[in-house]
């Protein structure tokens, strides 16, 4: 089984982003899932930054879509169910 691959694009000294990542790390302790956490800092990259601006955090679960603003614990226990 591979890890699910996890993708948090986020900045600095954002609570809501915070929240996110401890939630992910939470759920998919709890589910016994691995997970490949990856954290982008969209203030790093120009390009980013402007993508994404205050739509943060945002949240891709194997390279989709997932979550924006605050992950939801059902729907995420869902996705890491279906991509374990």
């Amino acid at each position: 089984m591979s890890d699910v691959s996890i993708t948090v694009y986020t900045r600095e000294n954002c609570h809501l982003c915070e929240e996110a990542i401890e939630t992910i790390e939470r759920v998919a302790d709890d589910e016994g899932v691995t997970i490949a956490l990856d954290l982008v800092d969209v203030d790093e990259d120009p390009d980013l930054r402007e993508e994404y601006g205050e739509r943060v955090p945002y949240v891709l679960v194997d390279e989709s879509p997932a979550f924006k603003y605050h992950v939801d614990e059902r729907q995420l226990r869902e996705k890491l169910q279906q991509s374990a």
